[in-house]
């Protein structure tokens, strides 16, 4: 290769990559280059999900990353729709095609473009809880991954594994409630919503796990300590926008 294409080429790399898909994509995106990096924090209710993004929000920002939030129901477009359908008790293949509305709202107006200009964008939960949650109610697996192949590809998936049991704990402890759907009520699991809650939660885990090779999730044990939980991610966030940044120079 000439100096000049190996120089045009490194340069290409260090400005950006080109967007990855599950699927077919966007269309008019598909060839859109990204500078920034997408981490997903997967995990059931209760898992500490918040609270560790919030950490590595603040960690970021302080090394002087600028950071974008996202996550489920935040479209200003769909994310009312979601609630009056949930509250009408809309089947599930039709909240399922809300879900992928809000999800692509997002995706175009908000996760891309901040990708575009380099920021780190941390999501509360991608499309995995959705997938999870439409094949423990029997939607088929090829369906909702098809419906979901517009997502773009993240750079990392962690899933805060935590046992239903102290999930049910980590609840009461806030003095909250049992989450209808989040227990698996509309399932007709138990009669027991307490029970309901443990059972559907198995579930979600165990599909989680089956994903695991497929989208590349990374397990993390979620039932230690805030402190303990968070340095195991904010480890593996650095070390890979390290290598990210090794990468980046070693191009030019």
């Amino acid at each position: 290769m000439r100096r000049s294409s190996r120089m045009a080429a490194a340069a290409s790399q260090a400005a950006g990559r080109t967007i990855q898909f599950y699927g077919h994509g966007i269309p008019y995106i598909d060839d859109t280059e990204i500078k920034g990096r997408l981490i997903v924090i997967e995990g059931p209710d209760a898992s500490g999900r918040s609270t560790q993004i919030g950490l590595i929000t603040a960690k970021l920002e302080a090394a002087g990353h600028a950071v974008l939030n996202t996550g489920l129901k935040r479209s200003e477009l769909i994310s009312e729709g979601i609630l009056e359908a949930k509250r009408n008790f809309a089947g599930r293949k039709t909240l399922s095609l809300f879900y992928a509305a809000d999800f692509a709202d997002q995706l175009e107006n908000k996760i891309i473009p901040a990708l575009r200009a380099g920021y780190i964008v941390l999501a509360d939960r991608y499309i995995y809880t959705l997938l999870a949650r439409e094949a423990v109610r029997g939607i088929s697996r090829r369906w909702s991954h098809n419906l979901f192949s517009f997502a773009i590809v993240p750079d990392l998936v962690f899933y805060l594994d935590v046992r239903p049991e102290e999930l049910v704990h980590r609840v009461f402890q806030k003095n909250a409630y049992l989450d209808y759907y989040e227990s698996g009520a509309d399932m007709g699991l138990s009669d027991d919503m307490f029970e309901s809650f443990i059972k559907y939660q198995t579930m979600i885990a165990k599909e989680f796990r089956r994903m695991q090779k497929r989208y590349n999730l990374v397990i993390i044990d979620g039932n230690r300590s805030i402190p303990e939980t968070n340095a195991d991610l904010q480890k593996r966030i650095d070390a890979f926008l390290e290598s990210a940044r090794a990468g980046r120079l070693a191009a030019l």
